[in-house]
This record gives C-alpha cells, structure tokens and sequence, in this order.
C-alpha cells in the first residue's frame, strides 16, 4: 500500500514541476500577498491630496498653511480663488479636503486674548476644512487637525491658545461605513465575476474539444473575442442593478448621482474586465491554470484599488500598480457619481483609460489567439 501511494506522490510532484505556472503560482501568491500586506497597506492617512482658499494672504494664514503641512496629514496641491471651483474639485475627487481661510482670518486671531492670562477661548473657528466625508479614514484624519497651535501662527506670543478650524463633512455627514463600502463593492465584485467569466472562455473551447469546429469557421479572432464578451455585459449590468438596489433599500446609501452616468461607468468597466479575462484565457493552458491568473489579478485589485484603504497613503511603487488595474479607475468613478453627483464626463481621465484598456486588450487577445490546434 505504502509502495503504491508513494507512487501516487511522485506522479503528482513530477507533474506539478512540469507545471511551470502552476509552480510559479505557488511562489508568487505568497510573495505578493506579503508585499500587499507589508508595503502597500497602510492605515495612517498621510499626505492626502488638499486644496486651499485663501481669502487672508497674510503672514498669518502662510504661517498657518505651513503649520498644517507640518502635520504631515495633508499636501497641498492645489489653490482656488473660491469656494466653488473648491467644492467642484472636491466633487471630481482631485482633492480629498479644502481648507478655507477668510479674508478676516487675522482679525479673528488677534480678536481674542491668549486663554493663559484671561480665560478666554476662541469664540469663532478662524477657518473651515471641507472634507470628502465618503472615506471615514481620510475624514478623521483631517478632524484631527480641528486644532492647531499657535506658537508658529502667531510668533509665539499665544502659546497656551489653540486656532479652532471648523470641519464640515461633505457626502456622507453621519459618517457611516456602508455609504463608501457599497459603491466600492460594484468593482470589488464586477472584478471578481467578469473576469473570471471569461478567463476561461478559450480554455474551455480547447479542453471540450470545440476548438476544431471554431477553427473550421469563418471567424476571425476579434469576432470571435468580441462574441465571447457581450453575453457577459448583460450579467454585469444585472449585478450592478443589484448592488446599487439593495444597498439603497437595506443600508440606506444614497444614489445622487445620474444612472446614466452610472450606466455608462459601468459599462466602460465591465468591457474592461472582461477583456482582462480574455487576455488571460490566451495565456492559461488549462482550467486551472485560468482560475490561479484569477486569483492573482484580484488580489490586488481588492487591495490596491482604493476598496479597503485610502490610495493615496500607498507608497509611490504601490499606486503605480495601482493605476494599472481597471478596479482602481472604477473604484473612484463609481463613488464619484454614486456619492458626489459627478458625471462621466467631469472623470474624464479615468473612463478614458477603461476605454483604452478595453481597446488594447481585444487587440492582444486576438493576437493571442491562434485558429490552430497547436
């Protein structure tokens, strides 16, 4: 017994070394999830992306700007002469918060005594943040610079005060979970269907045996791609309709956005993650082989693309991987009108990146694909 188990066991070990993806699989799961986990996640808020309107420019409000980026918390990379073109980048998600500094800001602050000698506190915030209040992790790393020292702002001369800064939370103001996670859920699980829908599309043809008969026909290769996809498109459309129904009804999250830009966002990200699924059917050999490739593009697309932690408090390397993956683009589209009331068309970056996504990939998937049994 012993004689033919061991057998068994070397069969299966020669196999799997003859197996070179599936070998490299084995090394490479481990590996990436480590770096994932070990590099790329970060639960500290640091550097967010902020605009500011400075309505002061004074010495005062510089001081105060320098102060707040001293925090390390926010950069900022952006300034607006007012508040609406603040709110509209706040709205097409270039910015994750405003601070707004008022052309009385230095009244404000000599107005009142240092609380040390007289007891006062300041009875009015000298400024105001603007948060993108959709993301609980970026928003409460802003609501903790609601106050800051004076020692730099006012030249050392109220030291024992502290400058109140008003936060107002735009989007989500009850700051509840769901209203991000739900929108972030369509990418998270288009990825997770679409791709794997079509990652074995080819794969099956060759080991049912249908790849004689597709041989024998008059497709060509982006025909035969392009009839691979649509009946999934229908699906996702499904799955999207779904999600988006019972997230409002059970959790409450508010759809401001228009379903026509909803519908055109999605529809850009399911071609795109199809396609995906297509280019990893011409490389895998067998069923198996496809559903590892699977696993491997959806681990990071869970864990990089914005879904579980903020994007912008990856490393640089991280956020370059990041950009690469379709999820990403979705992630910030779909919360973008689903939260923000954006249009397509004010995230043009990113819904023209699905499409050229979806165009390259068609393109290599056909070039893949071979109408020969070998």
């Amino acid at each position: 017994m012993w004689r033919r188990m061991w057998a068994i066991v070397v069969k299966e070990l020669r196999q799997l070394s003859r197996d070179r993806m599936t070998f490299g699989m084995i090394v490479m799961i481990p590996l990436v999830q480590l770096m994932l986990f070990g590099y790329a996640i970060n639960t500290d808020a640091r550097h967010l992306p902020a605009g500011l309107v400075d309505l002061s420019s004074s010495s005062f409000s510089r001081a105060l700007v320098q102060a707040v980026e001293a925090s390390q918390v926010i950069d900022f990379t952006t300034s607006y002469a007012n508040i609406k073109e603040a709110e509209a980048a706040l709205t097409r998600g270039e910015v994750k918060a405003i601070l707004y500094l008022p052309s009385d800001l230095t009244g404000r602050l000599l107005r009142y005594p240092d609380k040390a000698v007289h007891g006062n506190y300041f009875a009015q915030p000298v400024g105001q943040w603007l948060v993108d209040g959709s993301d609980t992790v970026v928003s409460a790393a802003i609501r903790s610079l609601r106050s800051m020292p004076l020692d730099e702002v006012m030249g050392n001369t109220l030291t024992a005060s502290r400058v109140s800064l008003e936060v107002v939370q735009y989007f989500n103001p009850e700051q509840r979970s769901v209203v991000n996670i739900v929108p972030g859920l369509l990418g998270v699980i288009l990825t997770m269907t679409m791709v794997m829908f079509t990652s074995a599309a080819i794969v099956r043809e060759r080991e049912q045996g249908n790849m004689e008969f597709l041989i024998t026909t008059p497709v060509r290769p982006m025909e035969l791609m392009l009839g691979k996809i649509l009946p999934y498109v229908l699906v996702g459309f499904i799955q999207v309709s779904i999600i988006l129904t019972a997230g409002h009804v059970l959790f409450d999250v508010p759809i401001r956005g228009g379903l026509d830009s909803m519908a055109l966002a999605s529809m850009l990200f399911i071609f795109a993650s199809l396609t995906l699924g297509l280019v990893i059917s011409t490389i895998a050999k067998t069923q198996l082989q496809s559903m590892q490739l699977t696993v491997f593009v959806l681990l990071p697309s869970i864990l990089l693309s914005g879904f579980m932690f903020p994007y912008e408090t990856m490393p640089e390397a991280a956020q370059w991987i990041a950009e690469a993956l379709p999820a990403t683009h979705f992630m910030r589209m779909s919360r973008a009108i689903v939260l923000r009331d954006a249009q397509v068309f004010d995230l043009g970056f990113d819904a023209l990146w699905l499409l050229g996504f979806t165009c390259l990939g068609l393109l290599v998937a056909s070039l893949r694909f071979s109408k020969r049994l070998d």
